[in-house]
């Protein structure tokens, strides 16, 4: 099975997972989201696995998102304004992204994370 970890060097929640998944001994796979910024079809394709709404995506904390005051915007674009959004820069995307082959999470919880993770060894 392979596990990608998609994240950003400066934050701290992507290092708590980093850490989550060294205590594990899980091998995975490190991306940059500023370096390799998602493409559309990444992005549509983490949606259908991960079962969780375009806002869920954003990082609402972000400078960028609080910049351009999307907030009370995001329910009436349309899903190929939100991917032309999400795909322009990483730093759009509430991180860390955890990519198995059972499936997606986005941002790190402890127990989706954990759950991912036994689907992935049975």
């Amino acid at each position: 099975m392979s596990v990608t970890l998609i994240g950003y060097d400066r934050c701290a929640t992507c290092r708590r997972a980093e850490k989550f998944l060294k205590e594990r001994g899980i091998q995975y796979t490190r991306r940059s989201i500023v370096e390799q910024r998602p493409t559309r079809e990444e992005l549509l394709a983490w949606k259908q696995s991960s079962g969780v709404s375009w806002r869920r995506f954003f990082n609402s904390t972000g400078q960028l998102y609080r910049s351009h005051h999307l907030s009370g915007k995001i329910n009436g674009l349309l899903e190929a304004e939100i991917l032309d959004i999400l795909s322009s820069d990483g730093m759009w995307l509430k991180r860390p992204i955890l990519i198995t082959d059972h499936g997606v999470s986005i941002g790190f919880n402890e127990i989706d994370w954990l759950n991912l993770l036994e689907d992935r060894q049975q």
